[in-house]
């Protein structure tokens, strides 16, 4: 039913592959495939080809957070550092933070460190504690807090991972381990995997992450190692399981994986949060849910796969796109809407955003040398379908298109917008206007 839309999609886009399932009353309806999984000269993508699903690990190793709430082990709402052993949430200053597994799981406990680049597959891997802490080989700033906990939203993967050293702490098992006993194997999730790296004999299932120009990554794949934040291999049939598996619990079906009192604190709304794909503007433990909490799901983006999962508590619907590829985001978007029209989603958002992505003539007007006023010149030049900067003294610097307007550095606080056919650029809540050479 969907195929052709999604074909159509990945060609006008650039990404090579897409994965899908659609389920309704507790069960599968539809299952598809299309494009490839490298375009290099890879096979076809199957409904068993493994991806990335970034940050859709998140609501997965909260549900195994759960979970051992349900057995006496963690409390919602004590101060973390009473179990932690490894690692503590440090202070600041003279205050000690007291942060809890509610606010963890809701991005609001207030700590930094919003997302984690990946590594190659040839680096080495720090631990969770080393990425805790920023120090090497960790690429990230330490976790840390910096606003009041409970008081608002914002994204953390580092206090994700804040909730995979606890779990590790209080049971002295591996995460990954953890993650197969608690979820993965109750659930039937067979073609789910926390590993990484991914191991040599799942190589020839996975699919290969692409960037924005449709290019394979250099070594195929990222390797994420903060594991509750990024780091589960899955197939959208698997996270389907995932999600009818928290529609069962909300029910009170027996032999459910969570009980019924955690299941609705995990989909009552903590906390107003910014919109994901089908209206998700609310958090609730683990999982973006709208304002009724009626509706759940997450998105996902590592380097080379986007992907998204949706689902209706009360009417047991649901779906799940993953793709291979940078701008998989468009794909994913017109996917649902298409999903939710032809399986009669009510209250699904009607308007679906159209990209607003440059074209090659707009990219190739803005080329050329610019000036910040301070005497410090840049050069600007198409690439990827965003911009390649060079700053003197600096190596290059990609900034990807966030609109035909507007382009964000590749993990630096900088961007770029058109002025009048020039160039304006911010960074750290500052603006320069950029002249023309």
């Amino acid at each position: 039913m969907l195929r052709g839309g999604i074909e159509a999609d990945l060609d006008e886009f650039g990404v090579p592959g897409a994965s899908w399932v659609v389920f309704e009353d507790s069960a599968v309806t539809e299952t598809g495939a299309a494009g490839v999984v490298d375009v290099s000269g890879g096979g076809p993508v199957t409904p068993t080809t493994l991806f990335q699903a970034a940050s859709i690990s998140k609501p997965i190793a909260v549900l195994a957070m759960l979970r051992l709430v349900d057995r006496g082990l963690l409390d919602l709402d004590e101060d973390v550092n009473r179990k932690l052993t490894s690692w503590q949430v440090p202070p600041v200053g003279q205050w000690q933070p007291a942060v809890t597994l509610r606010q963890l799981a809701s991005h609001s406990a207030g700590m930094t460190v919003s997302g984690f680049p990946g590594y190659t597959r040839d680096a080495a891997l720090p631990a969770t504690a080393q990425i805790l802490d920023g120090v090497r080989p960790a690429t990230n700033i330490g976790v840390r807090v910096d606003l009041l906990p409970g008081t608002q939203f914002r994204y953390s993967g580092g206090g994700t991972t804040v909730i995979q050293q606890l779990l590790e702490d209080v049971t002295g098992t591996p995460f990954r381990e953890l993650m197969q006993e608690l979820v993965l194997q109750p659930l039937g999730m067979s073609d789910s995997d926390y590993a990484q790296p991914l191991p040599p004999d799942l190589h020839p299932r996975a699919a290969t992450g692409h960037d924005d120009a449709g290019s394979p990554l250099d070594g195929k794949w990222d390797v994420y190692p903060q594991l509750a934040a990024a780091g589960l291999w899955t197939t959208p049939t698997d996270l389907a399981k995932f999600a009818l598996g928290v529609q069962r619990a909300y029910a009170g079906a027996d032999h459910a994986v969570l009980s019924v009192e955690l299941v609705r604190e995990m989909l009552t709304p903590q906390i107003a949060a910014t919109s994901r794909i089908g209206g998700l503007n609310h958090l609730g433990l683990g999982l973006f849910l709208d304002e009724s909490g009626s509706r759940y799901g997450h998105s996902g983006g590592n380097a080379g796969f986007c992907c998204h999962m949706l689902a209706h508590r009360d009417t047991r619907k649901g779906a799940v796109v993953m793709t291979n590829g940078d701008a998989g985001t468009w794909v994913v978007l017109r996917a649902f809407a298409a999903i939710a029209s032809a399986y009669g989603w009510s209250g699904y958002p009607d308007e679906l955003e159209d990209p607003d992505l440059p074209t090659d003539d707009q990219l190739g007007a803005l080329a050329g040398a610019y000036s910040l006023g301070n005497g410090m010149i840049f050069v600007v030049e198409p690439a990827a379908r965003g911009l390649e900067v060079r700053f003197d003294g600096q190596p290059p610097l990609q900034s990807r298109a966030l609109s035909s307007e507007r382009f964000a550095g590749d993990g630096v606080d900088v961007q770029l917008e058109v002025r009048d056919g020039g160039l304006a650029l911010r960074q750290g809540g500052a603006e320069f206007v950029c002249v023309r050479e």
